[in-house]
């Protein structure tokens, strides 16, 4: 079981800001599970319109911050890095439920699971909560490409 900070997380994502959506880390197992953090803060670039008055993450926002946590997780599996000729796609999105807003100053905490791996395409069940509590869950296929 490991943990990473941002300049490992920035080794095994292809992702820069503003898309990059795992800040840490806390806990991997290679095959298994690993968990993440996201600091969310005022200045994310989707809450200037999402929405002004009452700012909001969006979903999609939070279902790539557990694909970025699946792409972690199969790079460290596969003890590969993700370069020009390598990276996994999120190429399907089942059962994805929101159970409340995530907001400014939330700290959201992604846990995800690998459930297989068949020929380069993985499956991972995925949960957001936030102090605790369940705010996101969805399964997630991600599919190896090599260019």
């Amino acid at each position: 079981m490991s943990s990473m900070d941002i300049h490992e997380v920035l080794q095994h994502l292809p992702h820069r800001y503003p898309f990059l959506m795992i800040d840490r880390v806390l806990t991997c197992i290679p095959g298994e599970s690993l968990t993440a953090l996201k600091n969310v803060t005022i200045n994310e670039p989707f809450f200037q319109g999402h929405f002004p008055n009452r700012p909001v993450m969006p979903g999609v926002m939070i279902l790539e911050a557990m694909a970025q946590a699946t792409g972690i997780l199969a790079f460290r599996t596969t003890q590969t890095r993700p370069s020009e000729h390598l990276l996994y796609y999120l190429v399907g999105v089942d059962n994805a439920r929101f159970k409340q807003p995530v907001e400014p100053g939330d700290q959201l905490m992604i846990e995800v699971r690998a459930e297989r791996n068949m020929r380069g395409i993985w499956k991972f069940t995925a949960e957001a909560k936030v102090g605790g509590k369940l705010v996101a869950s969805a399964d997630l296929m991600c599919a190896r490409k090599e260019v």
